[in-house]
């Protein structure tokens, strides 16, 4: 079985959160590869998306692969003989930090939904605590996935002169009314599910069903409706592979859907499904610039970045990558824009490594 990699930081007590509330004894979890320079000057911080755990990739501790695996290691695109990489799990993720499943030592009980209402900037503000208690001033590159991209624009808002680049993955500087609407459904099928009681389930009462919804409208989205016909057409299941339900499954795309979500609803506390997903519609750059993405993002300063979108991203379009590459070109930056075709939609940064691997390689590489 494999160690636990995981390093904690503990949070400033209290950790004062954007939107009013507190949290008391919290902390983060990380891990990292590589080594740190002794100028301190090679530190590359990762940002997740939603469900990541801080287990990016695979390390002397803890060998089982991670989830950017094939991008983080020796010789690879990010390359750890070069850079020191941190990888933050995210502040109200249920995979080491501290989440609405934590104990609230108030009272001794877990916080479910008394957890304070949490924003990415709060996400921000905690990875950034992580950073510079390892003795970081400066990230020589911040990179931020999804969820995580929107979190490293607040990390930079936030903490201005902390990073020196940065290379943005599939992301937004604020949700779109079709992501909000997705997320809004995902919360919804949740919070239906009768044992879901108010956030009060426990491992026997658990809202299997709701979490099995959410995630199935999330990786529908997640893909593109190219891949899911090239990978499906209209292919039915076998006769012993359907049930005798008369609206059972018919379809191998949903059988497909439902082992994708049978492997997840065990593994995410649902109450921090919620707040994660509540706290990437909440956020929006343009708050920092009266009104205005341009002038929010003009307002983060780096020397260079790299902003990567996929034309079949419908979860986080090509066109807000576009922005994030403009507003940044526009504040100073020296920025490349890649815009990639693969067909595997908001996951092709996990799923098409060879064209993320030039684009990030080519341009740590230049560095």
């Amino acid at each position: 079985m494999s160690q636990d990699a995981r390093q904690y930081f503990s949070l400033p007590s209290p950790f004062r959160m954007k939107r009013g509330g507190e949290l008391h004894g919290a902390r983060v979890a990380f891990e990292t590869w590589g080594r740190l320079s002794a100028a301190r000057d090679n530190a590359l911080l990762i940002l997740t998306g939603l469900s990541p755990s801080a287990h990016a990739a695979s390390n002397e501790i803890d060998p089982s692969p991670g989830w950017w695996e094939a991008m983080i290691g020796p010789g690879k695109a990010i390359d750890t003989d070069r850079w020191f990489v941190i990888c933050v799990n995210s502040l109200g993720s249920d995979k080491g930090s501290t989440c609405p499943a934590s104990i609230d030592p108030a009272t001794g009980e877990p916080y479910r939904l008394s957890f304070p209402e949490l924003a990415l900037e709060d996400v921000a503000n905690a990875a950034h605590g992580a950073v510079a208690s390892l003795g970081i001033e400066q990230l020589a590159c911040l990179v931020g996935c999804s969820m995580g991209g929107m979190s490293a624009l607040a990390y930079m808002l936030l903490h201005p002169g902390s990073v020196r680049t940065h290379i943005s993955v599939d992301t937004a500087p604020q949700a779109q009314p079709f992501a909000i609407a997705i997320r809004s459904l995902q919360r919804e099928a949740i919070r239906l599910d009768p044992q879901w009681n108010n956030g009060h389930y426990d491992d026997a009462h658990f809202p299997e069903t709701g979490m099995s919804i959410a995630r199935k409208l999330g990786v529908i989205t997640y893909r593109s409706a190219m891949e899911w016909n090239g990978r499906f057409a209209r292919i039915r299941l076998d006769a012993e592979q359907r049930d005798d339900d008369p609206f059972g499954f018919e379809f191998q795309v949903e059988s497909y859907l439902q082992g994708h979500a049978q492997r997840f609803v065990r593994t995410f506390d649902p109450n921090s499904y919620l707040y994660l997903s509540r706290a990437s519609d909440w956020f929006d750059i343009s708050e920092y610039g009266e009104g205005s993405i341009q002038a929010g993002l003009k307002r983060i300063r780096v020397k260079q970045a790299l902003v990567i979108g996929v034309s079949t991203d419908i979860l986080f379009p090509l066109e807000q990558q576009e922005q994030i590459a403009e507003g940044l070109e526009a504040a100073g930056a020296e920025v490349e824009f890649v815009a990639l075709d693969s067909p595997q939609g908001h996951d092709a940064f996990l799923v098409d490594i060879e064209n993320y691997s030039r684009a990030i390689g080519g341009f740590l590489g230049r560095l």
